[in-house]
């Protein structure tokens, strides 16, 4: 019982009101007052202390901040981490495949039949039903490219040797904004294409240089057949180095914006011959 008596009392305590007060050190003059009871302080350290935890937890979720916590991966290595989970779901995948293909080796010379194997899709990748029947959309287009195809290789031939023959075909496929002028120092075409879009070699030749300048960024050249030197200027990447052969219709950069006389991402195109330069549109079909 007289524990009993002493927990009500405590919890009765616990209401008790209390007055802080502050006084003028001077003047003992009351400055300002407060009525207060224990209850009143638990509560209210008690909901300040709740309000702090969820300030901060909603903080470290919802903002970067938390990236500065010891031992929390930033946005980089969580990027990573989903990578590499990609590539070893997909390296699962053609283990499995590599797996089957080999038990039907093993099968195959032991005189059985071997079983079919399931092409699983990629998981990292979602895929739509693709309907491979033909349209008339479909023929339209193919006819469309065939015609547009059936003129693009050209051909000349030396005055020296006309018994050989050269084809070039155009760089990029794409529209020509400033033409061939000898006067004005402009000794090639420029050529507007897509981003992005892959430069080829207009013939078979050689690599004859690779490297980057100034005014021209990243510029290529290749020597041809019939004393022909084609010139690929302000790409943005070469795929090919100084020494490479190439053939005709082979990737040797992505067209870009580099160098310092350009003014958008095209690709400035010279043809020379024995040492001239030589208008492109005479001899290729853009």
């Amino acid at each position: 019982m007289n524990e009993k008596k002493k927990r009500v009392k405590i919890f009765r305590n616990l209401w008790d009101k209390y007055r802080l007060s502050i006084y003028n050190d001077q003047t003992y003059e009351e400055v300002w007052q407060l009525r207060l009871s224990r209850m009143n302080v638990l509560i209210f350290f008690g909901g300040f202390a709740i309000a702090l935890v969820i300030g901060v937890t909603v903080l470290i979720a919802f903002t970067p901040i938390r990236e500065f916590i010891p031992g929390y991966p930033d946005g980089k290595t969580r990027k990573g981490y989903v990578q590499n989970a990609l590539k070893a779901d997909s390296l699962e995948r053609v283990l499995e495949q590599w797996k089957d293909y080999y038990a039907n080796i093993n099968i195959i010379l032991n005189g059985g039949e071997p079983h079919s194997i399931e092409s699983k899709p990629d998981t990292s990748k979602r895929y739509k039903s693709i309907e491979f029947s033909k349209s008339e959309e479909d023929s339209l287009l193919r006819m469309q490219i065939e015609a547009d195809e059936m003129y693009n290789l050209t051909f000349n031939y030396s005055e020296t040797n006309k018994s050989k023959t050269i084809f070039f075909i155009p760089p990029v496929k794409g529209v020509v904004t400033n033409h061939y002028n000898p006067t004005l120092n402009h000794y090639g075409i420029d050529l507007v294409a897509a981003p992005n879009e892959v430069v080829l070699a207009i013939a078979s030749g050689t690599i004859i240089l690779s490297n980057w300048t100034l005014e021209t960024g990243h510029t290529l050249s290749i020597q041809h057949e019939n004393n022909f030197i084609s010139v690929y200027k302000h790409n943005s990447k070469l795929l090919k180095r100084q020494g490479d052969r190439v053939s005709a219709g082979e990737a040797i950069a992505i067209i870009g914006n580099s160098g310092e006389l350009t003014t958008g991402p095209h690709l400035h195109f010279e043809l020379w011959q024995n040492g001239n330069a030589v208008d492109p549109t005479k001899f290729i079909h853009f």
